[in-house]
């Protein structure tokens, strides 16, 4: 019985396939972390650039507002009326 396993540990010592196989499982994980790593930048870098969008959306809402103001106040030029928070010049006839 000892020679059969002395045998059967020389044969395993002779073979790689256990060393393939844990090769394999460090390659695999080695890919694994790239990956994760690249989908944490990218998640960091939609959060930043939805940021951005939600910024710029916000100052493009704020020019919307002050563009219909001044078209309230076109309106009221054309109606004639005076404008309104300005001192009115007085013009002179050359």
């Amino acid at each position: 019985m000892s020679y059969l396993k002395r045998f059967w540990n020389w044969l395993l010592g002779k073979t790689t396939v256990d060393e393939k196989i844990v090769d394999a499982y460090h390659k695999v994980e080695d890919k694994v972390e790239e990956i994760v790593e690249d989908v944490k930048e990218t998640v960091e870098e939609v959060k930043e650039r939805a940021q951005r969008v939600a910024e710029e959306a916000k100052d493009v809402a704020k020019a919307a507002k002050e563009v219909v103001k001044q078209s309230k106040d076109v309106v009221d030029a054309a109606k004639g009326q005076k404008r309104k928070g300005r001192p009115n010049k007085k013009t002179t006839k050359k």
